[in-house]
């Protein structure tokens, strides 16, 4: 079993960018598909990004391609969400997950077994 723990999360203005980290414990990283999801207030929990085990291969949603950058580094077990050019719709509760099952990126909520707690960002226009 893993443990996620998220970070980065806070206030910025529209335009502005911030890094979320998802830090791994308790089995290795490398072994887990990595998705971020955000959850709005009111809205339904839906996927962001998704990176596969190695890091080669990666998914966006369609509202943040271009704008967010998903990474992994499996030495410091830490997956990463580089988020840059943000708008108040990007305002959110912000969650990674971890897939031990899949070797494709997996979009799904119901794909990802293990989940962190959350890191809120809010984007003021």
């Amino acid at each position: 079993q893993v443990q996620l723990v998220e970070s980065g999360g806070g206030s910025v203005q529209a335009g502005g960018s911030l890094r979320l980290s998802c830090a791994a414990s308790g089995r290795t990283l490398s072994s887990y598909g990595m998705g971020w999801f955000r959850q709005a207030p009111g809205k339904e929990r839906e996927f962001v990004s998704g990176i596969s085990r190695s890091g080669v291969t990666t998914s966006y949603a369609d509202s943040v391609k271009g704008r967010f950058t998903i990474s992994r580094d499996n030495v410091k077990n830490t997956v990463y969400l580089q988020m840059n050019s943000l708008k108040s719709e990007d305002t959110a509760v912000y969650y990674c997950a971890a897939d031990r099952v899949h070797s494709i990126v997996q979009r799904g909520i119901g794909q990802y077994l293990y989940w962190g707690q959350g890191t809120q960002v809010t984007v003021s226009s």
